[in-house]
C-alpha cells in the first residue's frame, strides 16, 4: 500500500502561481492546498493536518510574516517562506518570526521540490528503535517525541530548530562549523552572506532563555560555529 502523501499548503495570492505549484509538486505525491490569503490559510492549518507550509511573504491583508508569528504561537509546523528577489529584508524578518527557510521568487520548481523534500526529511520523527533522550543539566531532549523540557517547563521549537539543538548537545562541549551544520540541517553549502543558521540560534536562545536555562551556553565561536557549553 503506498503511504499517504504528505499535506502541503500553499499560502500565496497569485493564482498562476498556484495552479503551476499544484501541478509540479502532485507529480511528486504531494496533496497541494492553495489559499489566497492569510485568514483562509490560517484556517486551513486549523482545520486540516499540514505537514508544511508554504508561505508567501506579501498578501493581502495580514502579511505573511504576521501570520506566521501567530502560527508559531500554536503550530511548530516546518514553514518555507517565499519572497521577492532581493527582499534581504524580508527574508531576515521571516527566519526571526520561526521560519525554518526561504526561497526568493522567481524560483527554479526542482530548487523548490528539492527544499521541500529536504524540509519533511528533517522534520520526520526519528524509527522508533532509533528513538532517543539526551539531558544537559535540566534540559531534556526527547527525539522520538521532538519534545524539550528544561526542568520540566515544555519548549517549543520548530522540527529545525530542534535538529539544531539536538546536535549541539548531543556534542555538547565541542565546536560544531556553519559548514557542517549548514550540510546536516539545509542539506546546501554554507555561504558568509547567509544568515539562516544564525537567526535559528538566536530563536533557539531566546526560547531558552525564556524556561530559564542559560542561553549564554549556546557560545558562537566567532569565525567558527556553535557550541553548547
Amino acid at each position: 500500500m503506498m503511504p499517504a502523501p504528505h499535506h502541503l499548503l500553499l499560502i500565496d495570492d497569485d493564482p498562476i502561481l498556484g495552479e503551476q505549484l499544484i501541478t509540479l509538486l502532485s507529480q511528486r505525491n504531494y496533496r497541494v492546498t492553495h489559499c489566497l490569503d492569510a485568514d483562509s490559510g490560517f484556517r486551513c492549518v486549523q482545520e486540516n493536518d499540514i505537514h508544511l507550509l508554504l508561505l508567501d511573504v506579501r498578501l493581502p491583508g495580514m502579511s505573511g510574516l504576521e501570520l506566521l508569528a501567530v502560527l508559531r504561537d500554536r503550530f511548530s509546523l516546518p514553514v518555507l517562506m517565499l519572497s521577492a528577489c532581493g527582499a534581504e529584508e524580508e527574508r531576515i524578518k521571516g527566519l526571526q518570526h520561526g521560519a525554518d527557510d526561504y526561497l526568493a521568487k522567481p524560483f527554479h520548481p526542482l530548487e523548490l521540490a528539492l527544499r521541500i523534500d529536504a524540509l519533511l526529511r528533517r522534520s520526520a520523527p526519528p524509527p522508533a528503535a532509533q528513538a532517543q533522550c539526551l539531558q544537559v543539566d535540566d534540559l531534556f531532549l526527547d527525539a522520538s517525541r521532538t519534545e524539550i523540557k528544561v526542568a520540566g517547563q515544555a519548549v517549543e521549537l520548530t522540527p529545525l530548530q530542534f535538529r539544531l539543538l539536538w546536535l549541539l548537545a548531543h556534542h555538547r562541549g565541542q565546536t560544531l562549523s556553519k559548514t557542517y551544520l549548514y550540510h546536516r540541517l539545509f542539506q546546501r553549502e554554507y555561504s558568509p552572506y547567509d544568515r539562516s543558521l544564525d537567526m535559528h540560534v538566536s530563536r533557539v536562545r531566546r526560547k531558552l532563555s525564556g524556561a530559564g536555562f542559560d542561553a549564554l551556553r549556546l557560545q558562537t565561536q566567532h569565525g567558527k560555529g556553535y557550541c553548547l557549553q
